[in-house]
């Protein structure tokens, strides 16, 4: 059985991080105690979901106006790795959902977060005009979109608002930990991305890179977000070697997107 509950962040304790840090230390996100602690000062709401008592997935997030519009803006969240992993999201994502519409009635509410996996693109499932999306040219407005995004994420000057990547530099990064079940590794309707960290918005989506090939096209060594595979490029946190690089350039020749590869950053410009 689901159940997910979300409080304001003042009444996070001590103990709740210290289960949340639990659980992320069994995923990839590895988010500890002392950035989920900073994570409680920087944000308003926290979301825990639970199956059957055990702790299953978190989101810290808050409900604001960016410019005078309504946001939905998704923090730190990390989801456990297992096969009901996809409802735990689909759970925190509807009560954050209920929420912006209880807080903004009658208005379009903007979503944001910064995503490290393509999968994690299904937290936007229902919502219009995401961005990026496979195929979509970002406009110059959904581009400005980006950038205010990433400097309210601490991310200010790091986005590519063209690919919608942004930088890392090194250090621990907040973002929204989701990768495909096990029993859903295959799934044809999971879109690529690219890796490093995203940024992306619901009515609007801005900011990630992922470990798998394609948004506006990014190109990866790996398949599936990487999800059971060993040394996935790109992938947070790591800079490509030149031989790595290389491989890149391999594979965008092979893809037919020769001379369009960003082999840092592991994009394909699209035409």
């Amino acid at each position: 059985m689901i159940d997910v509950a979300t409080k304001d962040c003042t009444a996070l304790s001590d103990s709740e991080l210290a289960e949340m840090a639990d659980m992320c230390a069994s995923g990839a996100s590895g988010f500890e105690v002392g950035l989920l602690s900073k994570e409680r000062e920087e944000w308003v709401l926290v979301t825990h979901v639970r199956a059957d008592g055990q702790l299953v997935g978190f989101a810290f997030s808050s409900l604001e106006r960016i410019g005078g519009t309504p946001s939905l803006l998704v923090g730190v969240a990390s989801f456990a790795r297992r096969d009901d992993s996809l409802d735990a999201l689909r759970a925190v994502m509807g009560d954050l959902y209920r929420r912006a519409l209880l807080a903004f009635p009658d208005e379009d509410v903007l979503v944001g977060t910064r995503l490290a996996d393509p999968a994690a693109f299904r937290a936007y499932s229902g919502l219009a005009d995401v961005v990026p999306r496979p195929g979509h040219k970002a406009s110059g407005e959904e581009r400005a979109w980006g950038r205010r995004l990433a400097k309210r994420f601490g991310a200010d000057g790091q986005l590519d608002d063209r690919a919608f990547v942004v930088r890392g530099d090194g250090g621990p990064c907040g973002l929204l930990d989701y990768a495909s079940p096990p029993a859903a590794l295959d799934d044809p309707g999971i879109d690529g991305a690219v890796g490093d960290g995203a940024v992306g918005d619901g009515a609007v989506v801005d900011g990630a890179v992922v470990d798998g090939a394609g948004i506006d096209g990014a190109v990866g060594d790996g398949s599936g977000g990487g999800a059971g595979l060993a040394d996935v490029v790109p992938r947070p946190g790591h800079k490509a070697s030149g031989e790595e690089r290389a491989w890149g350039r391999r594979l965008a020749k092979r893809f037919r997107a020769d001379g369009q590869l960003d082999d840092r950053a592991f994009v394909v410009r699209g035409d």
